[in-house]
């Protein structure tokens, strides 16, 4: 070893060294993002290597969001980790890119935790925009286009009266009663079997699959995310994939069990009409799902129906609790379109006008998919207003704050189902923003807003709601951490609004008892 060689390995030489190739390594990173930066939409400074990512909350990450829209504009950016995020605070800017541009918005980002480690790629809301997402696509557009969806309003509207006489029998179990009824829909349109309660394995299980699935898919929660080197680590070091892995193999079970039911009670001849059934009796040759993929793909709906169903009813409901003005208004409309004699069914659709504002406001104050669903990514560089966006980035369509957006929602924290009614925006008559953008809409909308409305309006028709005298109101910010948030429990006071209203919800109810028995296994 040469004299020089000996100076600079010694301690204070490769210290410095090292400081060096560090301080380098910086100024490199620091380059490259400014480069990437100084054309970009505005936002908050990013730290080295972690981005923003210690600047976002785990828990309601889209109230930031909200914050920095208000600070820095109608398109933000950020960095989780090298990941350059889009955050859209308005609707415009959602609609001009992944609307108008949805040929190179309608993709996802890499999802390791949710996606690759949980789903086995498998899950469609989070494939990238390839040859299998529009296997996926096809599939779940075709049992839940609007034509098909008018084809379960049967199995709804009898699934309504059921739930009226819960909310008669069990007014303080309100929000059991809610997320049975969207149960059992969804299951029954999916599966082709009804639920009776909420303690069967299967909602167990999917509830349970659900929860997981929304705690993982949190931006900013797990370093993997932002770091997927850490997947280099020997196995046993990556201890955020035993939790998930264990998941997994519950939710195989549960999906392949539901479709194997339904083959069973196809064999047998009594099956009754739905998505799964439609797809075995099309076949892989034509659907291009193998037997897991069919499965994964038929658990979507079971999966997101339930919960954005009944937490939109659980917000109007708490809405209507502070406003009391609104339940009166949509009273006066039910009495006058539709008398105390029967109850609304979807043939009112059009002649209760103030309902329908009722159900878009309540879809508008307190959206469930606060993130804009499952984000979007970009496959091409993009200029907008000025601003680059580069290939590769996560786009956020932050609902959060579009949906109090004070340009397009003037008084935004108001539950005002007027604005529905003055708008002069025709974007705004077919309310379908709460559902996502583009290519990468909602396919359940149709089945969700059908009941959604029919729900708003047979309750309310049916119904007073009121606060718990003596109790201070419940907190209308009090909801779930969730990627899909609603609000958390709260009590009220539900009676029927007369005893000839409550003699028909219990004679319907009893009229629909034998029509659901066959839907039952």
């Amino acid at each position: 070893m040469s004299p020089i060689t000996d100076v600079l390995t010694g301690a204070p030489y490769r210290d410095l060294a090292l400081a060096a190739v560090a301080l380098t390594a910086l100024g490199v990173y620091y380059y490259l993002t400014h480069l990437k930066r100084k054309d970009m939409p505005p936002g908050p400074p990013p730290a080295p290597f972690v981005g923003n990512r210690h600047q976002l909350p785990k828990l309601k990450p889209w109230r930031k969001f909200a914050e920095w829209n208000a600070t820095y504009g109608p398109v933000v950016s950020i960095y989780l980790g090298k990941t350059p995020v889009i955050v859209l605070g308005t609707a415009q800017a959602a609609w001009d890119l992944l609307e108008k541009r949805s040929n190179i918005y309608s993709s996802r980002p890499r999802f390791i935790m949710a996606q690759e480690i949980l789903s086995d790629n498998r899950r469609g809301l989070m494939m990238p925009n390839n040859a299998e997402w529009r296997k996926w696509r096809k599939v779940l557009n075709t049992g839940f286009h609007n034509r098909a969806a008018d084809t379960y309003k049967p199995i709804q509207s009898l699934e309504s009266k059921r739930l009226m006489l819960d909310m008669h029998q069990k007014p303080e179990k309100f929000e059991t009663n809610l997320q049975r009824y969207a149960a059992s829909v969804v299951v029954s349109v999916t599966y082709g079997r009804r639920i009776e309660n909420l303690n069967e394995w299967i909602i167990r299980e999917n509830d349970a699959a659900m929860d997981y699935l929304t705690s993982v898919n949190i931006p900013g929660k797990y370093a993997v995310e932002s770091f997927p080197i850490l997947l280099k680590l020997p196995r046993w070091m990556q201890i955020f994939r035993k939790e998930a892995e264990e998941r997994k193999a519950k939710d195989i079970e549960l999906y392949t069990h539901l479709v194997n039911d339904v083959k069973t009670k196809m064999m047998d001849g009594s099956c009754k009409p739905c998505l799964v059934k439609e797809l075995v009796d099309a076949g892989e040759e034509k659907t291009g799902l193998d037997e897991l993929a069919l499965a994964y793909a038929c658990s979507t709906p079971f999966g997101a129906g339930i919960e954005t169903t009944s937490a939109t009813l659980l917000t109007m409901i708490l809405a209507l609790v502070h406003h009391p003005e609104v339940l009166r208004k949509a009273q006066e409309e039910l009495d006058r379109v539709i008398g105390p004699d029967r109850m609304p069914t979807f043939e009112d659709y059009d002649s209760l006008p103030y309902i329908r504002a009722t159900c878009n406001e309540a879809l508008r104050w307190r959206p469930v998919a606060v993130l804009g669903g499952t984000p979007h990514a970009v496959t091409e560089d993009d200029w907008y207003n000025g601003m680059f966006i580069p290939a590769g980035s996560t786009v956020f369509a932050n609902l959060d704050g579009i949906m109090r957006d004070p340009v397009m929602f003037p008084d935004p924290d108001n539950f005002l189902p007027e604005r529905f009614l003055t708008t002069t925006d025709p974007r705004l008559k077919d309310f379908d923003l709460p559902f996502g953008f583009g290519r990468r809409i909602c396919p359940g909308r149709h089945l969700a807003s059908n009941s959604i409305f029919l729900l708003a309006a047979r309750i309310m028709w049916g119904f007073n709601i009121s606060p718990v005298p003596g109790q201070p109101l419940p907190d209308i910010w009090d909801y779930t951490d969730g990627f899909n948030s609603k609000p958390k429990p709260f009590m009220c006071v539900i009676r029927p609004r007369s005893d000839k209203v409550r003699k028909i919800v219990e004679i319907e109810a009893e009229s629909a008892k034998e029509a659901l028995e066959a839907w039952s296994w």
